[in-house]
């Protein structure tokens, strides 16, 4: 078992500038094993779960992971949530602190399954997920998503992919 290791991400295929082109193979049913993994934390504002700054917040922390050399090649992943309707939390995979930012640590267990569709289907797609999970013994703690590109980049490159990556907690009595 790998820790802290994620499937590769190629982000030379960028033909638009601004997302590279999402391979999704490698990506689905995979089991992610963390112990200390560091990320960097960012907030967004939302309206009724409609990002707001979403496009500031991440060039802002983007130029500084950037700027402290941060960003590991090939194991790239941003772990997004909803915290409500009104906010939402980022965790960027760094490979060394971030100064000025919020830095935290994930341990545990994670499984990722690949989407494709539109950004308003995260919803049922964590819900298909964490019912496939639990019916496998699993119980999910929380659910992340790894949107893979933004939406103009989706609709140039005619895939949406999201990637779930549920939070897996040792079952009650295990």
């Amino acid at each position: 078992m790998k820790q802290n290791r994620l499937p590769t991400y190629d982000d030379s295929d960028n033909p638009t500038g601004c997302c590279p082109r999402f391979n999704p193979d490698g990506w689905d049913d995979q089991d992610l094993h963390f112990k200390d993994r560091l990320f960097l934390r960012a907030k967004t504002r939302s309206l009724f779960h409609i990002p707001i700054n979403m496009g500031a917040v991440f060039k802002r922390v983007m130029q500084a992971i950037e700027k402290a050399d941060a960003q590991e090649s090939k194991q790239i992943i941003v772990l997004s949530r909803d915290l409500s309707p009104w906010s939402a939390e980022h965790l960027f995979s760094v490979d060394r602190p971030v100064p000025c930012e919020e830095m935290v640590r994930l341990s545990g267990d994670y499984r990722t399954k690949v989407f494709e569709g539109p950004y308003r289907d995260a919803p049922k797609w964590q819900a298909a997920l964490q019912a496939e999970l639990e019916a496998q013994g699993n119980r999910v703690a929380k659910t992340y998503f790894f949107y893979t590109t933004c939406p103009k980049c989706a609709k140039v490159y005619g895939n949406n992919y999201l990637v779930a990556v549920a939070d897996l907690q040792p079952a009650p009595g295990s």
